[in-house]
């Protein structure tokens, strides 16, 4: 097996390459957009309290539903490729994110807005300057779940035709190759791995500067 895999490297770096890369690319992507929807609307829900059981109710059904039947769903309003792997992706990463910033918003002590009040701080300046900042390692949290969770069903992205590892696994699937299965699936794990500890080491430096 181990013949295999090695050449496989020697014959093929450059296409494991090139899938690596429309891994990493579309995980991204979509954790960046999904942070930038999921952050705004965590606020919201935490500004307006009226908004929260809504917006919570719409992205608690999207994180029960299967990723593979949310891509499946793109498919017939976006068709195939990146495009709505993306939107599928992004669906999946917003719920954590959301429910972290929406939690840590709303779980600052009482005595620390009292505190910031007392020093003559606007409500504006209070959120800026207390409530995001202590909530920021919750926030953090959530993003790293999403992180995972996208790095792992982007493999599933390969069936509507946007690329990545999972070619390689599908590929290993449909030729019975257990090489290639192993060099996917792995490939996957110590990618979800990697940056599960970038998020764990970066959450340990703002806590513990």
């Amino acid at each position: 097996m181990h013949h295999q895999i090695i050449d496989y490297f020697q014959t093929n770096s450059g296409r494991f390459l090139t899938m690596l890369t429309d891994h990493l690319r579309i995980s991204l992507c979509s954790l960046l957009i999904a942070v930038l929807i999921a952050v705004p609307a965590g606020f919201c829900c935490v500004r307006f309290s009226a908004l929260e059981k809504p917006v919570s109710m719409v992205f608690g059904i999207l994180r029960i539903i299967p990723s593979l039947a949310i891509l499946l769903l793109m498919l017939p309003v976006l068709g195939t490729g990146a495009v709505p792997a993306g939107v599928a992706l992004v669906l999946l990463a917003i719920p954590p994110i959301l429910e972290n910033t929406a939690a840590g918003l709303k779980d600052v002590p009482p005595f620390m807005l009292e505190t910031a009040r007392g020093l003559g701080m606007t409500e504006r300046q209070a959120w800026i300057k207390v409530r995001f900042p202590l909530a920021f390692p919750l926030v953090l949290t959530g993003m790293k779940t999403a992180a995972v969770e996208i790095i792992a069903s982007a493999t599933l992205a390969a069936r509507i035709g946007a690329g990545g590892l999972g070619d390689l696994i599908f590929t290993g699937i449909g030729l019975f190759r257990t090489d290639l299965l192993l060099i996917g699936g792995l490939s996957v794990a110590l990618l979800s791995f990697s940056i599960g500890f970038f998020f764990y080491l970066l959450e340990k430096i703002i806590r513990y500067p």
